[in-house]
């Protein structure tokens, strides 16, 4: 029995074993034992657990065999009126919530969670609109998630209008009112991706038979200008101060290492990394494979002797042991493959804070621009850096052209003299 594997007492035993709960206990143990939790970390979670399990009725309750979303509210409603906690309110109560719902991912897992059924009114419109955009256009799970952000801002303004049928009626006027205003309040990215959003949404709207006429070019088109300013990179010397940075000496530090080894080094994209799996790392021919993102191109690149051995190293000696094809995992039980390519991101980030760099930006993407500049400065074509970087078109690469002040300084005019009378 898995909770015989963690606590020894039978009074606490049969208290876990009992109370409406009692039949979910056992399994949400031992599902933590399968995921890689310590006993310590369990039993604090069966133990604020514990005080749901109490709330529900006493020891001569039947026991439930699924848990609802209207039990958790009213838990959490009550319990702060009635906690005897000793310590600091708050924090008791953040911890107990953060053991529920990793009871509440447990019972999603077995299907035994009744998660509330009230949708908003536009959810049909944004699946239908994601499902099209993953079938006609291959959009990846990270696009999908930005368009439906951005959209959903949208859909929300529109209120009860954000129905088939309220769609039916939009004006040009009202698609126009609302960009405007919400660029007033956004960045430059922002407002490209509401702008994409929009139209590839009333593409779809149309397609679908949902308005007569197709409204994306009512959408405005604000005016921005490429290459504006040069790639928010690292140079050289910075990139190997964040490498030096990093305490190898830990689980996260060894694998932090190796994946900011793989960006400084390949210029890959923060995608690439989180999808690496360890059938893509040809030891034998020292090759290393990074699958296409955003309809690229695979590249196959020669494994470098720093990258190998970061990588072995983490491998060996901090990798969680599973069945995972990912190479790279979280470090703190639940063990999963990285869930987005935003986590990439992060580690970029905490690693250059941790380094005290202040970069003109805090994403994985520093690290590409960082490759492509040395690689302009080595002397390598356009072309040799699109292909090394997975661009399937030149222009794309152009943007690096920005940066090779050497070039620019070649061209660059005589500055007039100041003639004195």
């Amino acid at each position: 029995m898995a909770i015989e594997q963690v606590f020894q007492c039978p009074k606490t035993i049969a208290k876990l074993r009992g109370g409406a709960l009692g039949n979910l206990m056992e399994g949400f143990c031992q599902w933590l034992l399968n995921t890689g939790f310590g006993c310590s970390c369990i039993r604090r979670h069966l133990g604020n657990v514990s005080h749901l399990n109490a709330f529900l009725g006493d020891s001569h309750t039947p026991p439930l065999e699924t848990l609802s979303a209207q039990d958790v509210t009213a838990f959490f409603e009550e319990y702060p009126r009635v906690s005897r906690h000793r310590g600091a309110l708050q924090a008791h109560l953040d911890a107990v919530r953060a053991s529920i719902n990793r009871f509440i991912a447990y019972l999603l897992s077995q299907g035994l969670y009744e998660a509330p059924v009230e949708a908003p009114i536009y959810q049909p419109l944004l699946d239908g609109y994601l499902a099209w955009l993953r079938r006609e256009h291959g959009a990846t799970s990270g696009t999908c998630e930005l368009r439906a952000a951005s959209l959903v801002k949208f859909l929300r303004w529109l209120g009860p209008q954000a129905t088939a049928e309220g769609l039916s009626v939009l004006s040009a006027e009202q698609v126009e009112q609302f960009f405007l205003a919400a660029a007033r309040e956004q960045g430059q990215a922002a407002r490209r991706s509401l702008q994409a959003a929009l139209r590839t949404f009333f593409r779809f709207c149309f397609q679908q038979g949902i308005v007569q006429q197709c409204l994306d070019r009512a959408v405005p088109t604000l005016r921005t200008y490429k290459r504006a300013r040069p790639p928010r990179g690292l140079d050289e010397q910075q990139v190997q101060q964040v490498l030096a940075g990093v305490d190898r000496r830990c689980a996260a530090g060894q694998r932090d290492y190796a994946i900011l080894q793989l960006l400084s080094t390949y210029g890959v994209r923060a995608g690439q990394v989180r999808a690496l799996r360890l059938d893509d790392i040809h030891w034998t021919n020292n090759e290393i494979l990074f699958r296409a993102t955003k309809k690229g191109k695979d590249a196959l690149l020669p494994l470098s002797r720093e990258v190998g051995e970061s990588l072995l190293v983490y491998l060996c000696e901090a990798r969680p042991t599973g069945c995972w094809p990912e190479v790279f995992l979280t470090c703190r039980a639940p063990y999963h493959p990285l869930a987005e390519n935003c986590i990439v991101s992060q580690i970029v980030r905490q690693r250059l804070a941790g380094a005290g760099i202040e970069a003109p930006a805090h994403g994985a993407h520093v690290f590409r621009h960082a490759f492509a500049t040395r690689m302009l400065a080595e002397g390598h074509s356009l072309k040799a850096i699109g292909d090394v970087l997975g661009h399937r078109h030149l222009s794309t690469t152009f943007i690096y052209t920005t940066v090779d002040f050497k070039a620019l300084a070649d061209v660059a005019l005589p500055w007039p003299e100041e003639e004195t009378a």
